[in-house]
């Protein structure tokens, strides 16, 4: 299969309805084939959403678990009752507050939407994104659009469009290039199939802006941790996910224990001929030694640094780096979705420095 990459200039979802290389785009969604593009999140992998075999396709084109599933974009709120059974009140005061953006909601679903979709599940997760490009595309297919994050299983999820044609190229019919995505992570999913709102995956829509809606919102408690003996809630999460080709390790505490845990780990594996890369802050970057550095910026812009993450993982695999060690981050607002990240991607392996010996080189 060849795949066409087609670069699409950014301006109103308005105008972008009439562009005639989304408008093809549609077309090739409408008759079952897979078209990859931009959203404010990260590029999306899209298929027709009420069509079992274009899900299947989308399956096979990541290499994805089959009971992993998808999320459907939506571009206009009177198509939402067409793939749901019921609307609950706080979906109501979700979508005034955060659709479209970075939000998907979990419902009861209707019998338009096959299992294929769902993987099996009789829920049904729905986003309706802000980015004008996602939006003309699905007004374009018919409405429905079921999409996870376009690239082959387990990797980092592609905020442009080069590394979706790395993962993706003589996989689908074509791929929509608008350039950089705004946020970088995906989006935050709640489930709303129980009384109480509960938060499955962290994004940019953080649980103290929720906090802010409801009186009372839970959380999975398998998304910082891997040792509470639970399965996650939402499939996908029991996946590793978003991980470079290198072998990644999470370096937390003490900001000047962990530069000297770093260095000196640096200083052995470069014994070794290791290519080795270091993710740091602007604050911390200048302190590491000789090595594939990259700082992720400054460690209060949370945006930034959500921005970067998937970036940075993607240069360390072009570059071939062996071996990463990346900082910790402080695990409440979007730092809960950047740290989610990070633990996936690397296999939920953490050392605390608190008590590292610079002596000897371990702990103690």
């Amino acid at each position: 299969m060849n795949t066409r990459f087609e670069v699409v200039s950014r301006v109103s979802a308005k105008d972008l309805v009439n562009d005639p290389v989304i408008k093809e785009a549609g077309e090739i969604l409408k008759n079952g084939g897979l078209v990859a593009f931009p959203t404010e999140t990260v590029y999306g992998l899209g298929g027709d959403a009420l069509n079992p075999e274009s899900s299947r396709k989308i399956y096979a084109a990541k290499g994805r678990p089959s009971d992993n599933p998808l999320i459907v974009h939506i571009a206009d709120l009177k198509d939402l009752p067409g793939i749901v059974s019921y609307i609950p009140e706080s979906a109501r005061i979700l979508a005034d507050h955060f659709w479209p953006g970075p939000l998907t909601m979990i419902f009861q679903k209707s019998e338009a939407v096959p299992l294929e979709t769902t993987g099996g599940l009789s829920t049904v997760a729905v986003r309706f994104p802000s980015d004008a490009i996602a939006q003309a595309l699905i007004k374009n297919a018919g409405g429905y659009i079921a999409a996870p994050s376009a690239n082959t299983s387990g990797r980092p999820s592609p905020t442009t469009g080069r590394y979706v044609l790395e993962d993706m190229d003589g996989r689908i019919e074509m791929i929509l290039d608008g350039g950089s995505c705004d946020i970088g992570l995906e989006s935050t999913i709640v489930d709303l199939t129980e009384d109480i709102p509960v938060i499955l995956r962290p994004g940019y829509i953080t649980e103290e802006m929720l906090q802010d809606i409801f009186d009372e919102v839970k959380i999975d408690q398998t998304i910082l941790s891997a040792a509470s003996g639970i399965a996650p809630k939402a499939p996908g999460m029991k996946y590793r996910h978003y991980a470079p080709k290198g072998d990644l390790t999470i370096i937390d505490g003490d900001t000047d224990k962990v530069v000297s845990y770093i260095n000196h780990e640096l200083l052995r594996l470069r014994r070794e001929g290791k290519r080795v890369g270091v993710i740091a802050t602007d604050e911390t970057i200048g302190r590491y030694g000789d090595c594939d550095k990259k700082s992720v910026g400054k460690r209060t812009d949370e945006a930034m640094i959500a921005r970067r993450l998937y970036e940075i993982l993607r240069e360390f695999d072009d570059e071939e780096i062996e071996v990463i060690f990346a900082e910790s981050f402080a695990c409440s607002g979007m730092g809960q979705a950047i740290m989610n990240r990070l633990l996936k991607a690397a296999g939920h392996k953490v050392i605390n420095v608190a008590t590292y010996d610079k002596n000897t080189g371990g702990q103690v």
